[in-house]
């Protein structure tokens, strides 16, 4: 038999978890701790975190008060079919649910600490915490879109970090899965989201593209760079569309201090036009970590919003267009996937150049939305003093950067690569290998391009860097060899 939400109390059994204590009570759901029991209602720990302790759990239980908003109980329903679909550091991990035939409920890892919201309230906050947050959400949600899932909801209060620092999503009531029904979709026709965030998109009805979440980030990290909210808080149908056709003001036009990096960052999130954003969550994390790779355009230096008569042409522009976005999240990063290639500067020859060149330009060309990242180790010594500059007194690591653009000109000149396709990076480590894979680990990086020497009974005896890399990445892995 089901208990009304409003008449649990502490010390109540439902299943095999007993309630402790009520630790939010919101609109749409009331969150409790609980532990778990036996069959006897002895407690008992039958679910363990990866270091082998007990691990902590939440219930999540929907408010049915009668009159309430019927997209909060299909909400609730999604929540329960997406969630154990989904797996990793990025999201809670379920344990249990129970349906609305008997007690509706989700049991879930609890994640310790605060969310991001009260951080919203201190804003403007430093700009190299506001770029690690963006990094580290983006990574998440770049985590979730691999798994064919947009969240529809990204804001401040829909974000935890572990106590390791990675972002946790939570609260996919309004989220889509490429792989399972949309309910939401199915039965409700008007936009869904949270006002200031919701994307040009939504506002239009297209739930599964995940560049949504990307564009709700970008006002997320405005919001957080300035004090501010780029479209204010919405809420009607009308409001929300005016973001269709109205710029925001400029970060720098609110905080004159702001950096021309994250203005850029933070104003390409926002472009009405999903292909003028960035295309993947890893793609905006490797800015975000590497602010010194970033290409400036013209979003840059903005001051102010467009004139009234480019206002005028956008709402006009607006007003007929309805677009449909057939592919699905998981479809979309796919086609928009991170290479990064291993130059060798020093133990290269012209031949093994040539070829690794040919091999990049082929994987670039059959992969148009792809992010280059060109990576070059600079070994240190493990023990010691390194010697950073050379005879004259010029700086080793920037001689190293400058040959590895050198190596990539031909290439990006063949493709006619624009300024947001290719990053160089030279990373100063002891071991060449590792620096490689934690690059791509890092960076979430799906394809890994390098040369290799030819065999030589030393290398044999010792191993190779490659032979290390293809052991040790997470990717794809292509060595090439002359």
């Amino acid at each position: 038999m089901m208990i009304h939400p409003a008449k649990l109390q502490p010390g109540d059994r439902i299943d095999g978890f007993v309630l402790k204590d009520k630790l939010h009570q919101g609109g749409m759901a009331t969150v409790w701790d609980v532990t778990e029991v036996d069959a006897d209602g002895q407690p008992c720990v039958r679910t363990l975190d990866a270091r082998g302790q007990p691990l902590p759990l939440i219930m999540k239980i929907p408010r049915i008060k009668g009159g309430e908003d019927p997209a909060s109980i299909v909400g609730f329903e999604v929540e329960q079919m997406v969630m154990p679909a989904l797996k990793g550091t990025h999201v809670p991990r379920v344990v249990a649910k129970g349906d609305f035939t008997r007690q509706p409920y989700i049991v879930m890892e609890r994640i310790g600490g605060d969310s991001l919201r009260p951080r919203l309230d201190q804003a403007p906050l430093p700009f190299e915490e506001v770029a690690d947050i963006g990094q580290r959400v983006a990574l998440a949600l770049h985590d979730l879109h691999k798994q064919h899932l947009v969240h529809l909801d990204v804001k401040p209060s829909n974000i935890m970090f572990r106590p390791t620092g990675e972002a946790v999503l939570v609260d996919f009531g309004l989220s889509r899965h490429d792989q399972l029904p949309d309910l939401l979709e199915e039965e409700f026709s008007l936009p869904m989201g949270t006002g200031p965030y919701i994307s040009p998109e939504q506002v239009q009805f297209v739930r599964n593209d995940p560049r949504s979440d990307l564009f709700a980030l970008g006002v997320m990290l405005y919001h957080l760079t300035t004090g501010e909210r780029p479209f204010g808080n919405p809420s009607s149908v009308s409001g929300l569309r005016k973001r269709l056709y109205t710029d925001p003001v400029p970060p720098r036009a609110h905080r004159s201090e702001t950096p021309l990096w994250l203005q850029e960052v933070i104003l390409r999130c926002l472009e009405v036009q999903p292909e003028l954003r960035y295309q993947t969550g890893a793609q905006l994390a490797l800015d975000l970590q590497h602010p010194e790779q970033i290409r400036l355009t013209a979003r840059a230096e903005r001051m102010a919003t467009g004139s009234t008569l480019s206002t005028v042409k956008r709402w006009f522009k607006a007003m007929g267009a309805e677009p449909k976005s057939e592919d699905g999240a998981n479809q979309h990063v796919e086609r928009s996937p991170i290479i990064m290639v291993a130059v060798g500067i020093k133990n290269s020859t012209p031949a093994l150049d040539k070829k690794l060149l040919g091999t990049v330009r082929r994987i670039m060309q059959m992969e148009p939305g792809a992010r280059l990242a060109c990576v070059s180790v600079m070994k240190t010594a493990r023990i010691g003093m390194d010697t950073l500059v050379d005879g004259q007194g010029n700086s080793l690591h920037v001689q190293q950067l400058v040959a590895i653009k050198h190596w990539a000109r031909p290439l990006q000149q063949q493709l006619q690569m624009d300024e947001h396709r290719l990053t160089f990076h030279v990373l100063e480590a002891p071991d060449t290998a590792s620096a490689i894979v934690d690059f791509a680990t890092k960076n979430q990086v799906d394809h890994i391009v390098m040369g290799a020497r030819g065999n030589s009974t030393l290398r044999r005896y010792l191993g190779s860097v490659s032979a290390q890399v293809v052991a040790e990445a997470e990717c794809s892995v292509t060595v090439v060899r002359v």
